[in-house]
């Protein structure tokens, strides 16, 4: 029995250690120098829409379109989809003459379905590229002329660098929330980059060569959709590259309940993506003998930054309680190794990439953001969330 469970402890210590690892070696890669890349240019002018799923968003869905309107030689070629929307989203846009496509259907809501009956729209002519952008977002100038290009001639699905926006006066867990986004969108993304390995889809800022989407469904009502989306994408060969140069900005959520909505339905949901889609990606990996598809599994097993940290502190008291007891010391080293690791990882990507926005101070407050987490995961194995809800919107926001 005392064998038994040291074997356990040693297998659960190296199931923490891993991500940790994954964690760290992508913001050691993330601190090396990009290669200079020669200007991509195009012979023929490519052919492209832009989706804009939008679902009760009159509130901010001028944001995307005053940072993109100039940026298409056709304001048409701007599909809004007005899904079951119920206020003057579908007038707002129609203002700024877009195209406009209003759905409803009450049964089958979410952003999958929304982006499924725009490109059902498109299917008769199909452009060769679409680009996707959520409501609230705005776009750095040239991100879509970046996007589509780079598409269409390496003909992958590309993620733009997708970070959110603090507010003015942000509060220690503002600045902490913003910190995992860096972490997650862009230090581990840029390492991934550097090594010329496929990451996830981050939710906005996307872009696809049209025959890549025309193999997979997007019309589901999964919470992480766009995660799943490059999932799929990567199984069918079609794994998603990481596009720096291009860059969209959310907003940070501030009201309490919409940043708790917006946090679980994540959450939750990358947890359950975790579960169920590591193992499939391990499995395709070995069957399609793709390396990439590994580093994505490996990619996908790092939980969120915040839930990675409880699970490291609390496997650290657990095997300092049985080395105490008698137990082998060994899980409670791999235990230190990954926390080394993590600490250094963490340090290593806000150094190089966050030191300007997010002062050393707010790290400080990273133990009180972990106790406002406890709860949402606590609520993941009560009742985890599995439906799409929509995240409401601050009232007043910041329109660039």
């Amino acid at each position: 029995m005392i064998l038994f469970l040291e074997i356990l402890l040693i297998f659960i210590a190296c199931l923490i250690l891993i991500p940790c690892l994954v964690l760290s070696f992508e913001c050691l890669m993330s601190l090396f120098p990009v290669a200079e890349i020669s200007e991509i240019k195009l012979d023929n002018k490519v052919d492209f829409n832009i989706l804009i799923p939008a679902y009760n968003e009159e509130t901010v869905i001028e944001i995307p379109l005053k940072s993109i309107i100039n940026q298409v030689d056709f304001p048409e070629k701007i599909i809004v989809i007005a899904d079951n929307c119920t206020d003057k989203t579908a007038k707002i846009a129609r203002q700024y003459g877009v195209t406009v496509l209003e759905r409803h259907d009450k049964e089958r809501r979410g952003k999958g379905y929304a982006l499924d009956y725009g490109l059902n729209y498109l299917k008769n002519q199909p452009p060769d590229v679409i680009v996707l952008i959520d409501a609230d977002c705005y776009i750095t100038p040239g991100t879509i002329q970046k996007l589509v290009h780079k598409s269409s001639i390496t003909q992958k699905p590309l993620q733009a660098l997708y970070l959110l926006e603090k507010p003015e006066n942000p509060s220690p867990k503002d600045l902490i929330s913003a910190l995992a986004v860096l972490v997650k969108n862009q230090v581990r993304s840029t390492g991934l980059s550097r090594l010329g390995l496929p990451c996830l889809l981050a939710g906005t800022g996307m872009a696809f060569p049209w025959q890549a989407l025309d193999k997979i469904s997007l019309a589901s009502g999964n919470i992480v959709e766009d995660m799943q989306l490059g999932i799929d994408l990567a199984l069918c060969g079609y794994s998603p590259i990481f596009c720096p140069d291009a860059q969209v900005t959310g907003i940070l959520p501030q009201q309490t309940s919409a940043a708790i909505t917006q946090r679980t339905r994540w959450e939750h949901g990358h947890i359950q993506t975790i579960l169920t889609q590591v193992p499939r990606l391990l499995k395709a990996a070995i069957t399609q003998r793709r390396f990439e598809l590994l580093a994505l599994a490996l990619e996908l097993s790092v939980p969120p930054l915040s839930l990675l940290v409880m699970l490291l502190i609390a496997g650290i008291m657990i095997t300092i309680t049985a080395g105490l007891l008698g137990f082998s010391w060994l899980p409670t080293i791999i235990l230190g190794v990954g926390g080394l690791c993590l600490i250094l990882g963490i340090l290593m990507g806000w150094t190089k990439f966050g030191r300007k926005e997010i002062p050393f101070s707010a790290l400080l407050s990273i133990p009180f953001y972990l106790l406002w987490k406890i709860p949402l995961y606590f609520a993941f194995l009560v009742r985890p969330q599995s439906q799409w809800v929509r995240t409401e919107r601050d009232e007043i926001v910041n329109s660039k």
